[in-house]
């Protein structure tokens, strides 16, 4: 077992398997990437880190994506959107899944009315506006940020409620068809 770094924190080569980082870093991606970046990134071999995405690939987690003679990788975002909704109906009631909405609905309808603005953009060119203190552009920046992560947030769960329904008819019959099986 490896020794803590001196300000008692492990660093990720210590906490996590190289296979572990590799996941990690390739999950996270937001371009496509090449097996050397990815290997550099996840401080793995470059042998270990092919054979991972090879592996993520063939598990649909991954794409591979050609580019002239250059093989990149990035995560399938059409199975992520997908993940994450299902993730949302298995945790989530339908009540909880409509509160978290109208609490979403209300915080960016709370920065409309505080800002005068429609829209996150607005609020982003507001930044430009000379009158502003430093703390008054930090807190709009950070305002902005939120604003897009509820917007995210806000299109997530509304596919969750739209599916919700077909999402629980599916497991009412996968659990038919095993009940079904062992009987």
């Amino acid at each position: 077992m490896s020794e803590p770094s001196r300000d008692g924190v492990q660093s990720w080569t210590e906490s996590m398997s190289a296979r572990e980082r590799i996941r990690s870093a390739a999950e996270t991606l937001r371009e496509p990437r090449s097996v050397n970046w990815i290997s550099d990134q996840a401080d793995a071999a470059w042998s270990t880190t092919n054979e991972e995405l090879q592996d993520l690939v063939e598990q649909g987690q991954l794409r591979r994506v050609e580019a002239s003679e250059t093989t990149l990788y990035q995560p399938d975002y059409t199975r992520l959107l997908f993940d994450e909704i299902r993730t949302l109906i298995e945790e989530n009631s339908r009540e909880e899944l409509r509160s978290e909405l109208a609490a979403i609905t209300e915080e960016i309808e709370e920065w409309q009315e505080t800002y005068a603005v429609e829209t996150w953009e607005g609020l982003e060119q507001s930044l430009a506006d000379g009158d502003l203190s430093s703390a008054d552009l930090r807190e709009r920046r950070d305002v902005i940020a939120f604003w897009q992560e509820n917007e995210e947030d806000r299109r997530l769960i509304k596919h969750a409620l739209e599916l919700y329904s077909d999402v629980e008819s599916a497991r009412e019959h996968m659990t038919d068809v095993a009940d079904r099986a062992t009987s």
